[in-house]
C-alpha cells in the first residue's frame, strides 16, 4: 500500500508540474500578444469540458484568443501575465474590438449559409 501512495505522489507531483508549464506557457504568449498590439486587456470564459477560452484585445483593437484545459489555467495564466480581466465582453471592452474585412466576410456567410450560400441558395 505504500508503494501505490508514493506512485500516486509522484503522478500528482507530474500532473501538477505539468499545469504549471501549460499556464507559463499561455501567460508566454498573452504577454507577447500585448507586446504585438501596444498592451492587452483579457476575458476568461467557461467553455464546458473543453476547458476555458482567453479572449484577448489589444490597445490597437487586434484581438485573439487562446484555450486552456480549465478555467482555473485560464484565471492563473492572465494573472501571471498581469493583464485587466474582465467579467464579461461587453460594453467598452467590446467597443475596442477592430474588426476586418476577413471578419465581416466570415459573418456574412455564416449568416448567409456558409460559402456558395446567397441568393436562390
Amino acid at each position: 500500500m505504500a508503494d501505490t501512495q508514493v506512485d500516486e505522489k509522484q503522478v500528482d507531483e507530474k500532473q501538477d508540474a505539468r499545469a504549471e508549464r501549460k499556464v507559463a506557457g499561455l501567460a508566454r504568449r498573452i504577454e507577447a500578444f500585448g507586446r504585438e498590439h501596444g498592451g492587452t486587456e483579457a476575458q476568461v470564459a467557461y467553455i464546458g469540458e473543453r476547458g476555458a477560452r482567453i479572449v484577448l484585445v489589444g490597445e490597437d483593437g487586434g484581438w485573439g484568443d487562446l484555450v486552456a484545459p480549465s478555467y482555473a489555467m485560464a484565471q492563473s495564466a492572465v494573472e501571471k501575465a498581469g493583464v485587466t480581466v474582465h467579467e464579461s465582453f461587453d460594453g467598452e471592452f467590446a467597443a475596442k474590438v477592430r474588426t476586418g474585412p476577413y471578419e465581416w466576410k466570415r459573418m456574412a456567410g455564416i449568416q448567409l449559409g456558409g460559402a456558395g450560400a446567397g441568393a436562390g441558395a
